[in-house]
């Protein structure tokens, strides 16, 4: 009868935005202001830094700051990953941020995902599995784009 399924359990909560993917991003929502949930030496802080932008890293605590501007954010995917989603659409919700734009795993069945995903203002499903940077293999879960709060034209 075969072997049972068995979901893939991942080793870390953090996966780096492959750069190409981020760069796009980057096209489309002309630049961001913030990465309020990377590491210093992510490709996507440097990028930040670099246009005069503000990045805050797990010592920094980005969900006890205050976010602004536009905000591009891949937060850590374990339990947690709820806060950074209610922070995404709070943060828009009071005007704090113009936009958040998110790079989530697919996770169609938890309650944040139908509390906060249907406010988003785009969604955008990634076909395929991403590649994350220093991966050794493609991420064993699918991914997803969600924007909270206004989009450039163009956009969605």
């Amino acid at each position: 009868m075969g072997e049972p399924y068995m979901p893939t359990v991942s080793k870390t909560t953090e996966w780096e935005t492959p750069v190409d993917l981020f760069d796009s991003l980057w096209s489309e929502f002309e630049g961001f202001d913030l990465d309020p949930c990377c590491q210093f030496n992510d490709y996507t802080a440097q990028r930040v830094l670099q246009n005069g932008g503000n990045v805050y890293t797990p010592a920094d605590d980005g969900l006890t700051q205050q976010w602004h501007s536009k905000v591009y954010m891949n937060p850590p995917y374990g339990r947690g990953v709820e806060a950074w989603v209610a922070k995404a659409y709070e943060e828009v919700e009071t005007g704090h941020a113009e936009l958040v734009v998110a790079l989530l795993k697919s996770t169609t069945d938890t309650k944040w995902w139908h509390e906060y995903v249907p406010k988003a203002s785009i969604l955008r499903f990634i076909r395929g599995r991403l590649k994350f940077v220093n991966a050794a293999a493609h991420a064993p879960f699918p991914s997803v784009i969600i924007v909270w709060g206004g989009v450039p034209n163009g956009s969605a």
